[in-house]
């Protein structure tokens, strides 16, 4: 199959980041190895996605500060970026609305970009067309336009199982993540996310829109145990970019204080969704 026939994707990554770890960018190597090698797509480009403040989670630093780390981050990959959108909301966006708006960005910018046909090229130089031209030669004439990138979301097993968790997700807005855009998921040893797509009944529906990678060289960093570090006095060099490692001791953004910020203050999802399902 060639790339013409292949299907483009860009992999879009929602989360805190916080901070942003190598764990999160090799999720996006992962991800990309795995559905180049099916041969039936072509990963395009990686977003990086951080959350906004008003998520409310435990321990949040401020966006201004999560944005920049990923910046540093991704400074030398030639495919991953991010993107401040949903960070600059001022109220919390469902990971749907935010797969939809990277759509319809797509959507738009195809529309400005069309690809220009070789046989209107020529048109401007020659125009002795006779009159019995049939309809498949007209349709010649008609601009091409490429085939617009699919979304997709990239996340880990936990994420995939967080579906479970009472209220933190409305059931429709996960029928549409998965049936609409789709999931990569990356899993590790101890995850049997084949298990929980089978326990459900809308996952196992569009289980062919869920690709799940299997992580074979295992690596446990997160975000939470970086942040335990930071508190403790220890290093974290080689777990974060270094880049990001000088940013945060730079700015010192991380701390018992910071940890409790949003403390006892109920998280964004839980909230909207336990009051719309009383209402």
């Amino acid at each position: 199959m060639d790339n013409s026939e292949k299907t483009e994707v860009v992999l879009l990554a929602c989360g805190s980041f916080n901070p942003i770890t190598n764990m999160h960018l090799r999720l996006f190597e992962l991800a990309k190895d795995y559905m180049n090698g099916t041969g039936r797509y072509t990963v395009v480009k990686g977003i990086i996605s951080p959350v906004g403040d008003a998520y409310k989670k435990k321990g949040l630093i401020p966006a201004y500060h999560r944005v920049i780390m990923a910046e540093l981050a991704t400074k030398n990959s030639k495919w991953v970026e991010v993107d401040t959108w949903e960070s600059l909301q001022k109220e919390w966006k469902e990971t749907l609305k935010v797969l939809r708006h990277h759509q319809e960005k797509l959507e738009a910018s195809n529309c400005d970009h069309p690809q220009n046909s070789p046989t209107l090229e020529r048109l401007g130089r020659k125009r002795k067309w006779t009159e019995k031209q049939d309809s498949s030669q007209k349709k010649s004439l008609e601009p091409k336009t490429k085939a617009v990138p699919k979304v997709k979301l990239l996340c880990g097993a936990d994420l995939l199982e967080s579906f479970a968790v009472p209220n933190l997700w409305k059931s429709e807005d996960i029928t549409q993540i998965v049936a609409n855009y789709g999931l990569i998921c990356i899993t590790r040893a101890g995850n049997d996310a084949q298990k929980f797509i089978y326990e459900s009944d809308v996952l196992w529906k569009h289980r062919s829109n869920i690709h799940v990678v299997n992580e074979w060289i295992t690596n446990d960093i997160s975000s939470t145990k970086i942040r335990r570090a930071l508190r403790r006095g220890q290093s974290i060099r080689y777990l974060v970019p270094d880049l990001v490692q000088e940013y945060i001791e730079k700015h010192n953004l991380y701390s018992s204080e910071s940890e409790d910020r949003n403390a006892g203050v109920i998280l964004a999802p839980l909230q909207r969704n336990t009051a719309e399902a009383k209402t």
